[in-house]
């Protein structure tokens, strides 16, 4: 028997390796082919950081009209018929801003030596519409008495009706009897507003007794009086001079109804024709500047 080589045992040798490496090469091929992928970790994402909710929108507070400068009266008087202090709604209603209109004229037009505080006249000669409207002036006793320490005057307005929201002349009444009005505390009146001075206070809006007078000229064709005119005023509620905004007394006890007095400062006060809603005359009373239309 011929013993191999030593060149050719070698050779096997080194082909039982290769075949090893092929089988071991193979297998672990295999093996990583049968195991599953390792998950790769996925870190969480942060959540989304939402911006801050936006602070509510402040009150908005309209301008006061009739109707709730009535019902702020309407409060306060409630209040003092009780022999208690008046509620937030007054109290709070200092400093807002008010506009209204007062009718007058309804009943046609003044004599011409008429002495009512707020009337008006038409001349068809001159064609001419002459229009009169004088504030009332109270001393402070009047709506104090005690507490008017410091109040020189008051000068202001009557609200006539003041059980109604109506900005109009009224309807289907007869012309009352009398045709000039009481300047203070008349019996029928109630509710009235006033700016209050004092000895030392500005005389900015302070007419003096002086009333608000216009003169225009008009055709008698195109006048329409059927409606009267309003007076319009407009300003703020005020607490001037520690007072409440809206001040209430009794008289003569309690079955009768407390008269208030709204407290506030003027800042304009027009004529219009309710008709065609023309402003026939405006008076700045800061300035007391007067402009006829």
């Amino acid at each position: 028997m011929e013993e191999p080589s030593p060149r050719s045992s070698r050779l096997a040798l080194a082909g039982a390796l290769i075949a090893a490496i092929v089988v071991g090469g193979a297998g672990f091929l295999m093996g990583r082919a049968t195991v599953a992928p390792t998950q790769q970790a996925v870190a969480p994402s942060a959540a989304p950081t939402l911006p801050a909710p936006a602070p509510d929108p402040p009150a908005v507070r309209g301008i006061l009209d009739r109707a709730a400068l009535i019902a702020l009266a309407g409060a306060a008087a409630d209040a003092a018929a009780a022999g208690k202090d008046p509620p937030p709604d007054v109290t709070e209603s200092d400093g807002r801003r008010f506009a209204m209109r007062l009718p007058f004229g309804c009943d046609g037009p003044a004599p011409a030596d008429g002495k009512a505080p707020m009337r008006w006249h038409y001349d068809p000669d001159d064609q001419a519409l002459r229009i009169h409207v004088e504030p009332v002036t109270w001393p402070g006793q009047a709506w104090f008495a005690g507490d008017s320490s410091g109040v020189e005057t008051i000068e202001g307005f009557w609200i006539a009706r003041p059980w109604t929201a109506s900005e109009a002349c009224p309807r289907g009444n007869d012309p009352p009897d009398g045709t000039e009005a009481e300047a203070v505390m008349p019996a029928d009146q109630s509710l009235a507003l006033g700016q209050i001075f004092s000895a030392d206070s500005g005389r900015g809006g302070r007419r003096n007794g002086e009333a608000y007078e216009t003169t225009l000229r008009v055709a008698q064709a195109g006048l329409d009086t059927s409606q009267g005119f309003r007076l319009r005023i407009s300003g703020r509620i005020s607490s001037a001079h520690g007072l409440p905004p809206v001040s209430c007394r009794q008289l003569d006890g309690p079955e009768r109804r407390p008269l208030c007095l709204i407290n506030v400062v003027l800042d304009e006060v027009a004529i219009e024709n309710p008709i065609t809603e023309d402003i026939l005359a405006a008076w700045n009373l800061a300035g007391r500047d007067a402009e006829g239309h």
